[in-house]
């Protein structure tokens, strides 16, 4: 009998933690990569890039800005002076050979790396603002914006331990200030925030790694470009840690630029 017994509690305890699994399963917050969590985040960096919350406005968008990196051009803000615009063209002319884009490519080559417009000016603009009408280059903007950017800051990010409020810090940063290990890029940001507070991978407290990250960010933002307005960390997202929304859950509040946005 007690051994009968012991069975039907040990069956009852495991359906129970079962059940209790389940639920904690099915309440699990969804991370950067969700749909509408990876909508939220275009949302808030086009804030940034573009001063609006219509990203998908954004793939015509294109200007040089002044801040050395050439033009600045689509939904992620792709340069021709930091490769990414580059090979951007070059891998949509692989697949749409052709294109309004294509006959650019000598001079993109030639300035990538540099501010300079030669070659592109007058007509480059243009012919931006017309492919993007298409639906061929504007997946292909997306599928761009997910390798360098979006993909890699998540993946880096699960690896750290971090909830989508820090995926999504880790992703304005890549986005910001490029992959790379050096000092004022994404990596080396990183390793300097490491240094300063423990992950939670690491046995760290979210909170306080999120703080120190978004220090180091601060700094290396005003290394790159003294004096420029440091909204994206102080009035978004250290926003957003400070109101300990580390689902990064709507209704979002905050400040861009001078700017209020919200997202119901």
């Amino acid at each position: 009998m007690k051994r009968a017994l012991l069975t039907v509690l040990s069956l009852v305890a495991i359906a129970a933690a079962g059940c209790s699994s389940a639920v904690s399963g099915s309440q699990e917050a969804e991370g950067l990569a969700s749909p509408a969590k990876k909508e939220t985040a275009q949302r808030i960096v086009a804030s940034a890039e573009n001063g609006t919350l219509d990203w998908r406005s954004a793939y015509g968008y294109i200007e040089d800005i002044g801040d050395g990196q050439g033009y600045t051009a689509g939904i992620i803000g792709f340069c021709t002076g930091t490769h990414d615009l580059l090979t951007l063209v070059e891998e949509y002319t692989g697949d749409h050979p052709g294109n309004g884009l294509a006959r650019y490519l000598p001079a993109l080559r030639e300035v990538d790396g540099t501010d300079s417009h030669e070659g592109l000016d007058p007509g480059f603009r243009a012919a931006w603002k017309a492919e993007a009408k298409r639906p061929e280059f504007r997946a292909a903007q997306d599928a761009k914006r997910d390798e360098e950017y979006f993909d890699p800051a998540v993946r880096q990010a699960e690896r750290d331990g971090l909830s989508a409020l820090g995926q999504f810090i880790y992703y304005d940063a890549i986005v910001y200030h490029g992959p790379g290990d050096g000092p004022t890029s994404f990596g080396g940001i990183r390793a300097d925030a490491v240094k300063r507070a423990d992950t939670p991978a690491g046995g760290g407290d979210e909170e306080a790694y999120l703080s120190a990250f978004l220090d180091v960010r601060r700094e290396a933002m005003r290394v790159l470009h003294p004096g420029h307005d440091t909204s994206r960390v102080d009035t978004a997202q250290r926003r957003f840690l400070d109101e300990g929304n580390l689902d990064l859950e709507t209704p979002l509040e905050w400040t861009m630029y001078g700017t209020r946005y919200e997202v119901a």
